[in-house]
């Protein structure tokens, strides 16, 4: 289960804790109000502003001042104020209601924030209770009239709206991002990134938007590459068509030298042919969908005794030798397109040919890597080596390690991307004894079982 799901779910959680306190808080007030209405004594502001009065009046002017006052009572809305002794008489002799006193009494010892009854103390020492019954107050407290049901049902209403809305923006927002982004992706801005608010989430939503940095990304290097492979192409196809026009003009103006016309057209055509086809396999081998496919096999040793033998034969005139240094003795057979792999094997080795001066060695070293245990096919030339900037840039199509106009740079490009369909990797360096080492690894689960 992803992160987005733990988000929902706390949501859900969230929404029922406060409908639970919703509803919590609801019957504390609907049971606060019942007690309140079930009260005999007044605790209204206005009911304790009468009752404080009454209690001045009999603290500092004694009975007689009190109870002229409570009989000359000002207020007809609110009758006046109880004030009784500790023997349960009031000071105007009214009845007094048992019940009412002994709630006057309990309400007197508990904290009512100076709304419920008063305590006073006469001059003379006497003890006297002052509150006001429920009944003449003339005010009632709001009354909360709330069924389970409906109190449920309201509280988890305005809970899941809340969660609701906090989820939908919590989620449509990076959405939104996402899709302004794709839109301007699709206006032909490749540089388009989301936002960093998007890709910092720690959920589905900011993997998605990291993972489309990286499409976006992928696809601006991919047009670049287009973009100067179409250059490229367009540069090399311009210098055999203009020896062509060339070869063409001078048959045309001087048809005594035809037959060498003839030749030099030849020659250009054979070029331009074999450029084609290295610019086709390059283009297949660019493509989606050339990963090995199963049921496939080859042996290894086999594949580079080959390439080896191939090479020996083509440098014979030029008095080269090439040595194959096999480390492993066991036999090798593994799932890999053996088409792909030798041309890779096969363009490196005749690369390191190409710049080994005449009488030189290449070795062709078959091993693993001491760490873990990979295939390793090791090619070491003895010519002058690469600039250390160019030692990455040689495996791009159409880059020549030098001016000498040999080959059209294509022949590691092809390798690194065969090479890198079986899921391998190819490096290259410069010797300390001089010349050029190419290093292609593959990984050891192609061997077959």
């Amino acid at each position: 289960m992803g992160r987005l799901f733990w988000k929902i779910f706390a949501g859900i959680w969230i929404s029922l804790v406060l409908t639970m306190l919703g509803v919590g808080t609801a019957f504390f007030l609907h049971n606060r109000a019942h007690m309140d209405e079930n009260s005999r004594v007044a605790k209204d502001p206005r009911s304790a502003f009468s009752s404080r009065l009454a209690a001045v009046s009999l603290e500092h002017g004694g009975e007689e001042v009190a109870r002229n006052i409570l009989l000359d009572w000002p207020s007809r809305e609110l009758t006046a104020p109880m004030v009784v002794n500790s023997e349960g008489r009031d000071l105007l002799d009214r009845p007094v209601n048992p019940e009412m006193l002994n709630q006057a009494r309990e309400h007197l010892d508990s904290s009512m924030g100076g709304r419920g009854p008063l305590a006073a103390t006469s001059p003379s020492g006497t003890r006297y209770i002052v509150f006001l019954p429920a009944s003449d107050s003339g005010i009632r407290e709001p009354r909360l009239e709330l069924e389970y049901p409906a109190a449920l049902f309201i509280a988890a209403l305005i809970a899941s709206l809340i969660v609701s809305a906090l989820l939908a923006r919590h989620f449509s927002l990076p959405i939104k991002q996402l899709r302004n982004a794709l839109e301007s992706v699709a206006a032909g801005r490749l540089e388009t990134r989301v936002d960093e608010s998007m890709k910092s989430r720690r959920d589905e939503l900011g993997d998605l938007g990291r993972d489309f940095d990286i499409m976006a990304q992928q696809l601006g290097q991919l047009m670049n590459t287009r973009d100067r492979l179409l250059h490229d192409i367009s540069h090399e196809l311009r210098s055999p068509l203009a020896r062509l026009q060339a070869a063409v003009g001078l048959a045309h103006q001087q048809p005594q030298r035809l037959e060498a016309a003839l030749e030099r057209i030849e020659r250009e055509i054979e070029r331009l042919d074999a450029l084609v086809g290295e610019v086709l396999t390059l283009a297949r081998l660019e493509a989606p969908g050339v990963d090995t496919p199963d049921g496939e096999f080859i042996e290894l040793h086999e594949l580079i005794a080959t390439v080896v033998d191939d090479a020996r034969f083509e440098s014979e005139g030029s008095k080269k030798k090439i040595d194959l240094l096999d480390r492993i003795d066991e036999e090798i057979v593994m799932a890999a397109r053996g088409s792909l792999l030798h041309r890779a094997v096969d363009n490196v080795t005749r690369n390191a040919l190409r710049y080994t001066p005449d009488g030189g060695t290449v070795e062709v070293e078959l091993d693993r890597t001491p760490d873990s245990g990979d295939l390793r096919i090791t090619i070491r030339d003895q010519g002058p080596g690469v600039a250390a900037e160019q030692l990455q840039s040689i495996f791009e199509p159409f880059v020549r390690a030098d001016d000498s106009g040999n080959g059209y740079g294509l022949g590691l490009a092809i390798a690194r991307r065969a090479v890198e369909a079986h899921g391998g990797r190819i490096k290259a360096k410069n010797r300390l004894s001089g010349g050029l080492e190419i290093s292609i690894i593959l990984p050891a689960r192609l061997r077959k079982a």
